[in-house]
Protein backbone atom coordinates (compact mmCIF):
# COMPACT_ATOMS: atom_id res chain seq x y z
CA UNK A 1 0.00 0.00 0.00
CA UNK A 2 1.24 3.17 -0.92
CA UNK A 3 2.02 6.19 1.77
CA UNK A 4 1.63 9.97 1.94
CA UNK A 5 4.05 12.40 4.37
CA UNK A 6 1.97 15.57 5.16
CA UNK A 7 3.91 18.50 3.74
CA UNK A 8 1.58 21.70 4.56
CA UNK A 9 -1.97 23.00 5.03
CA UNK A 10 -1.50 24.24 1.16
CA UNK A 11 -3.30 27.44 1.43
CA UNK A 12 -0.02 28.71 0.25
CA UNK A 13 2.49 27.61 -2.29
CA UNK A 14 6.20 27.85 -3.17
CA UNK A 15 6.74 29.25 -6.59
CA UNK A 16 9.96 30.18 -8.01
CA UNK A 17 10.08 33.06 -10.99
CA UNK A 18 11.71 31.16 -13.62
CA UNK A 19 11.20 35.00 -15.54
CA UNK A 20 13.81 38.15 -16.15
CA UNK A 21 11.77 40.67 -13.93
CA UNK A 22 9.91 41.05 -10.89
CA UNK A 23 6.26 39.45 -9.77
CA UNK A 24 4.78 41.94 -7.93
CA UNK A 25 2.63 40.71 -4.87
CA UNK A 26 -0.78 40.64 -5.48
CA UNK A 27 -0.23 40.16 -8.86
CA UNK A 28 -2.83 37.15 -10.78
CA UNK A 29 -0.72 34.42 -12.46
CA UNK A 30 -2.00 31.90 -14.61
CA UNK A 31 -0.82 28.31 -13.88
CA UNK A 32 -0.40 26.34 -16.67
CA UNK A 33 -4.02 27.09 -17.64
CA UNK A 34 -5.27 25.02 -15.08
CA UNK A 35 -5.80 27.81 -12.70
CA UNK A 36 -4.54 31.19 -10.97
CA UNK A 37 -2.87 31.91 -7.79
CA UNK A 38 -2.23 35.67 -5.99
CA UNK A 39 1.60 36.48 -5.33
CA UNK A 40 1.91 36.58 -1.89
CA UNK A 41 5.30 38.77 -1.88
CA UNK A 42 6.64 39.86 -4.71
CA UNK A 43 9.34 37.51 -6.39
CA UNK A 44 12.25 38.29 -7.87
CA UNK A 45 13.81 36.61 -10.88
CA UNK A 46 15.27 33.04 -10.21
CA UNK A 47 13.96 33.08 -6.91
CA UNK A 48 11.41 31.35 -4.63
CA UNK A 49 8.40 33.12 -2.91
CA UNK A 50 4.44 32.48 -2.15
CA UNK A 51 1.58 32.18 -4.51
CA UNK A 52 -1.98 31.77 -2.68
CA UNK A 53 -4.26 29.47 -4.20
CA UNK A 54 -7.23 29.50 -1.55
CA UNK A 55 -9.29 32.45 -0.29
CA UNK A 56 -11.39 35.15 -1.93
CA UNK A 57 -10.16 38.01 -3.71
CA UNK A 58 -11.31 41.11 -5.21
CA UNK A 59 -10.22 41.09 -9.04
CA UNK A 60 -10.84 43.83 -11.93
CA UNK A 61 -14.07 42.49 -13.67
CA UNK A 62 -13.77 42.65 -17.67
CA UNK A 63 -16.89 41.10 -18.55
CA UNK A 64 -19.72 43.82 -18.85
CA UNK A 65 -22.60 41.46 -18.40
CA UNK A 66 -23.98 40.57 -14.88
CA UNK A 67 -22.10 37.20 -12.93
CA UNK A 68 -24.21 36.05 -10.43
CA UNK A 69 -23.14 34.59 -7.24
CA UNK A 70 -21.28 31.07 -7.77
CA UNK A 71 -21.52 31.07 -11.11
CA UNK A 72 -17.66 29.80 -13.05
CA UNK A 73 -15.70 32.16 -13.61
CA UNK A 74 -12.45 32.38 -15.71
CA UNK A 75 -9.11 35.10 -15.92
CA UNK A 76 -8.56 36.25 -19.39
CA UNK A 77 -5.19 37.55 -18.94
CA UNK A 78 -6.96 40.96 -17.73
CA UNK A 79 -9.10 40.14 -15.65
CA UNK A 80 -12.42 37.99 -14.72
CA UNK A 81 -14.90 37.34 -17.40
CA UNK A 82 -18.02 34.22 -17.41
CA UNK A 83 -16.91 33.43 -20.54
CA UNK A 84 -14.96 29.61 -20.41
CA UNK A 85 -13.74 29.33 -24.23
CA UNK A 86 -9.50 29.34 -24.05
CA UNK A 87 -10.01 31.27 -20.50
CA UNK A 88 -8.34 29.96 -17.29
CA UNK A 89 -10.59 28.85 -14.71
CA UNK A 90 -10.37 31.27 -11.71
CA UNK A 91 -13.06 29.51 -9.48
CA UNK A 92 -16.61 31.18 -8.53
CA UNK A 93 -17.97 34.50 -8.41
CA UNK A 94 -18.12 34.90 -4.74
CA UNK A 95 -21.27 38.06 -5.02
CA UNK A 96 -23.25 39.33 -7.64
CA UNK A 97 -21.73 41.64 -9.70
CA UNK A 98 -24.04 43.82 -11.85
CA UNK A 99 -23.28 44.34 -15.17
CA UNK A 100 -21.03 47.41 -15.50
CA UNK A 101 -19.42 47.02 -12.15
CA UNK A 102 -15.25 46.56 -12.68
CA UNK A 103 -14.71 44.15 -9.60
CA UNK A 104 -15.82 41.11 -8.52
CA UNK A 105 -15.04 38.81 -5.33
CA UNK A 106 -13.47 35.60 -6.34
CA UNK A 107 -13.46 32.55 -4.55
CA UNK A 108 -10.01 30.59 -5.85
CA UNK A 109 -10.55 27.00 -7.38
CA UNK A 110 -8.26 26.23 -4.87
Amino acid sequence: MSKAIYWQRGESLDYVNTGSTVIEANSIIDLNKHRIAVVGTSINPNEKGSIHVTGVYKIPKTDSGEIKFGADVFFDGTGITATAGSNTPAGYAAENSAAGESQILVKLLG
